[in-house]
């Protein structure tokens, strides 16, 4: 293998702990049928999808964050107040303001950190553990803390057969902190965004747009909107496109991947990216049966379900991808050093 890796000055940053979590409460398929006009073979077939998890009502993606995190810190030894910056990527805030990375702050008592929410769409997560890696290899700080979480329930219709058999509730947390000596941690990324897929992909009512009435609430507008052809068509292009993008300027082929850990959209959109990755459907990480559709949540809900099943070991090469709402993409190479 003829790894380039990205020089940095200063310091290098690493994933050095992972927490996760998902409501308890499930919503199957066959839950589904007594709901809307669909099937658990026609779900499965086209999404790879079984069941999901619903966040309880009372509760918000704050919560969701909050008992990562515990689970992330507890993992590494450490308290909240060790914890220097909390970043958060959602797009399903508890509310407009104050952001979900002052609640989280304030619910785990993690006095004396600051932070700040990434809206990313399903790249959520992607987005905001670039923004931790830099603050890490700029020297600022040594301890910083990613959430990615979403509780897509919340703006689900349930009327409507093409988007409600997609979305569950659930996230995760990762803290990062600088490279040991000898450690490589995070080596490269690749980010982009096209705007004109905005209108194929959205949620329309309550921002300063369309600011909620009656009348954004009768036409639907606090609902996710998909075209989902043309996210499907997108979505297939450009992880591909993305991630071989990636690999070559890094000087490795899929081959020499310990793990592709992809956004959890559809199965048929991760098989067709690692096809073209030439890899061995074994390092590819899949978990979408059990979850749905995340959004921010997927990959470090992946992270923990590639634990789990012996997929990732310290030492891995590991490779990191999601496509989302705005259009936006964003990929990340990275050696797993947990």
């Amino acid at each position: 293998m003829s790894l380039t890796v990205r020089p940095v000055v200063g310091r290098r940053a690493k994933i050095s702990s992972l927490g996760t979590y998902v409501p308890p409460d499930v919503l199957t398929n066959q839950d589904l049928e007594k709901m809307v006009e669909t099937s658990d073979q026609w779900i499965v077939e086209r999404t790879g999808i079984r069941e999901r998890h619903v966040l309880a009502q009372g509760l918000g993606v704050s919560d969701i964050c909050v008992e990562a995190a515990k689970k992330c810190l507890q993992a590494r030894g450490i308290g909240p107040k060790e914890v220097e910056v909390i970043i958060v990527g959602t797009v399903t805030p508890d509310m407009m303001f104050p952001s979900t990375a002052c609640l989280v702050q304030d619910k785990m008592g993690a006095k004396g950190a600051w932070g700040f929410d990434v809206s990313g769409g399903c790249s959520g997560f992607v987005y905001a553990l670039m923004a931790g890696v830099k603050m890490v290899e700029s020297g600022a700080y040594a301890k910083v803390l990613v959430c990615g979480a979403d509780a897509n329930t919340r703006m689900t219709d349930y009327t409507d057969r093409a988007t409600c058999v997609l979305f569950g509730d659930g996230g995760g947390a990762v803290l990062l902190e600088p490279c040991a000596e000898g450690e490589i941690g995070f080596i490269d990324a690749l980010n982009e965004i096209d705007g004109s897929g905005g209108v194929s992909l959205n949620l329309r009512g309550g921002g300063s747009l369309n600011p909620s009435t009656h009348e954004t609430v009768d036409k639907k507008m606090h609902y996710i909107y998909q075209d989902g052809p043309a996210v499907y068509k997108f979505a297939v292009r450009k992880m591909a496109e993305a991630t071989l993008k990636l690999l070559e300027r890094n000087g490795v082929s899929g081959t020499e991947l310990g793990a592709f850990i992809p956004h959890q959209a559809n199965k048929r959109i991760i098989t067709a990216t690692a096809d073209r990755l030439g890899m061995d459907p074994e390092r590819v990480i899949i978990n979408i049966e059990k979850y749905g559709n995340t959004s921010a949540g997927t990959i470090p809900l992946a992270m923990e379900t590639a634990i789990e099943e012996g997929k990732l070991k310290k030492g891995d090469l590991v490779l990191l991808a999601a496509v989302g709402a705005g259009f936006t993409v964003g990929t990340v190479l990275l050696r797993w050093e947990m």
